[in-house]
């Protein structure tokens, strides 16, 4: 693996040893301890974040790396330096460089013109680092291969790593949104028959887990209102977690907007692994690191 701009990239086989050496992080807090000592590792952030960034600082640290966090105002991105440029200049300072940004891009053209590994931390099109926790999450509960993974809400970023991880694994995925909301038909593409986009809610029965996201991100803000009144019929509540089998684990990547896409009642519920799996967060960021720089 050179860089990690997006599931949808990656084989079966380097997926597999990203959970797999996310498990071993996940059993041991000292695993890998200052197995990167001196590595210089770029976090640049052109959109807030919470679990991401910590996790990401916090995953460098443990593993003996330097993190340097950077925000849009630093850097400016595509406005006061060309992103080219940017990629050339951070390549001669950094090992691997980290990013969260607006367009996908911008990813890929600093892939282009720097030798150092890029990350994607979150894009428009995808969030491979959440998709690497979520499928670690899911075979804590049980293997991903024997899994009905059901997304319900907006086919977005989120929606479109885990779905290219669980069918990457052998896992069946369903996908539950409103006409108009459904993935990108091009990841969909890549998918065929191991994805079965719905509309009808009831779509959940027989479900291994059910996941949500929130209705509008970030940049999405106008269109709040309007996603409100699509979405009404896809809240994920007690009734909906009920139609699933009777084990059936709920996941969120968070921040959860309680009371829309989902109530109280289901995040805070005994099968809720909502923060198991921002825990992941953690372990899925050092095997990440340790996968291209070790």
């Amino acid at each position: 693996m050179n860089d990690l701009l997006g599931i949808a990239d990656l084989d079966r086989a380097t997926l597999e040893r990203l959970v797999e050496s996310s498990t071993r992080f996940r059993r041991s807090r000292d695993y890998g301890k200052g197995a990167l000592a001196g590595g210089r590792i770029g976090l640049f952030f052109e959109k807030p974040s919470t679990r991401t960034r910590v996790s990401s600082e916090v995953a460098a640290v443990e593993l003996g790396a330097y993190p340097v966090v950077l925000g849009q105002t630093e850097v400016g991105l595509g406005s006061r330096e060309s992103v080219a440029d940017v990629a050339r200049v951070l390549d001669r300072y950094l090992d691997l460089i980290a990013m969260r940004v607006f367009d996908h891009r911008n990813l890929a053209e600093m892939a282009e013109y720097a030798q150092a590994p890029i990350v994607n931390l979150l894009s428009d099109l995808e969030h491979p680092c959440q998709a690497v926790a979520d499928l670690l999450t899911i075979s804590e509960h049980k293997p991903v291969a024997d899994s009905v993974v059901t997304y319900v809400g907006d086919g977005n970023n989120v929606c479109h790593s885990l779905m290219m991880g669980v069918a990457k694994l052998g896992g069946e995925m369903r996908v539950i949104c409103p006409p108009g909301y459904e993935p990108n038909q091009d990841l969909l593409a890549q998918v065929v028959g191991q994805v079965t986009v719905f509309s009808d809610p009831m779509a959940v029965d027989g479900s291994d887990v059910i996941y949500t996201d929130v209705w509008a991100s970030m940049g999405q803000e106008a269109e709040a209102r309007q996603r409100q009144e699509a979405f009404g019929d896809y809240q994920v509540d007690a009734d909906m977690l009920g139609r699933a089998r009777t084990d059936a684990i709920f996941l969120h990547c968070l921040p959860a907007h309680r009371g829309e896409e989902v109530t109280d009642e289901v995040v805070d519920h005994p099968r809720s692994r909502v923060f198991d799996q921002a825990e992941n967060r953690l372990h899925s960021m050092k095997a990440i690191l340790l996968d291209l720089l070790g």
